[in-house]
């Protein structure tokens, strides 16, 4: 254990961070950050005489070295020995992500909910929501869609069972999460005409794990109505998402609801390639074509930063 700092404002003084500081500039909830101290002793904070964990500059550096190395598909057990060698930043083998996927493949094929929930439990408690993102959910979801062409029976049951249990886990984390976050949300709403886009719920979950609040509508909602959205809720970005072609009614009406939004707007998803010619000169609209780039793009313009949480 390191040494404990003489007292909490002489500490807070020296720029040591609290642990909900450390997740909101990180991205690695707390859960997670206490996981990785006792179970791997990848970064060991301060203390102070109560207990409580405050984290020195160069341990919040560390941090971003442990992100660097799991971004690269390195599972979090290794990574210790890997800081330690001052091993250079390359990809490391590790089949732990083909392992989770590959579990999780066989419970969606079994309809089985509880072994789906526990191997994706298993992975939330020790990975940061961008990491699980990039190096699970993202390829599961691709490696089911072209399970879901080929099968010859039974696709959509497994479609339902699986966007039915994403949405309702996702949806549960939101709305826990969105009770410790201070500030005005993001609204993201769906624009395609899919009973779920899992790619709408992925990017409200990066958002909430930025440490931002987010509000989901999750069905198409006419672009007169977005606008009255905008000024009831008051949020400080309006995300539009969608996995498909947009229609011509929206694509036309699109410069209208720029002009006529009062905060920045974000079209996600694979319709922002698909129609990336056509809008990119589109004055105060930005584009992202998943919803990794999406959180990317939403911390660049600095909608995520500087909103507290809750203590």
């Amino acid at each position: 254990m390191s040494e404990t700092p003489v007292d909490y404002p002489s500490a807070l003084a020296l720029g040591y961070l609290p642990i909900r500081e450390v997740a909101r500039s990180t991205g690695v909830n707390p859960v997670t950050l206490r996981a990785w101290e006792r179970r791997y002793g990848l970064v060991v904070p301060y203390r102070t005489a109560k207990g409580h964990r405050l984290y020195a500059p160069e341990q919040v550096q560390r941090i971003q070295q442990v992100l660097t190395w799991l971004n690269r598909g390195v599972a979090v057990g290794q990574v210790r020995d890997l800081l330690e060698q001052a091993a250079p930043v390359e990809a490391a083998p590790s089949g732990i992500w083909d392992e989770l996927r590959q579990a999780m493949l066989q419970a969606v094929a079994r309809q089985a909910e509880r072994s789906l929930d526990e191997a994706f439990n298993r992975a939330q408690s020790l990975y940061p929501p961008r990491v699980l993102c990039a190096q699970l959910l993202l390829p599961l979801l691709a490696e089911l869609d072209l399970r879901w062409r080929d099968l010859p029976f039974g696709a959509q049951l497994e479609q339902v069972f699986f966007h039915s249990w994403l949405r309702s886990k996702l949806g549960a984390r939101l709305h826990h999460d969105n009770r410790q976050h201070n500030g005005a949300p993001l609204l993201l709403v769906s624009q395609s005409g899919l009973y779920l886009e899992p790619g709408l719920w992925l990017s409200a979950w990066l958002i909430n794990g930025a440490g931002c609040a987010a509000q989901v509508l999750d069905w198409s909602v006419p672009t007169s109505e977005l606008v009255q959205a905008v000024d009831h809720i008051g949020p400080r970005a309006l995300v539009l998402y969608s996995s498909q072609a947009l229609g011509a009614p929206l694509r036309h009406q699109l410069p209208r609801l720029v002009e006529a939004c009062s905060v920045p707007l974000l079209l996600a998803g694979p319709a922002a390639t698909i129609h990336h010619d056509e809008l990119q000169s589109l004055a105060g609209l930005h584009l992202a074509a998943d919803p990794l780039l999406a959180e990317q793009c939403l911390r660049e313009l600095g909608l995520l930063e500087n909103e507290p949480c809750a203590s």
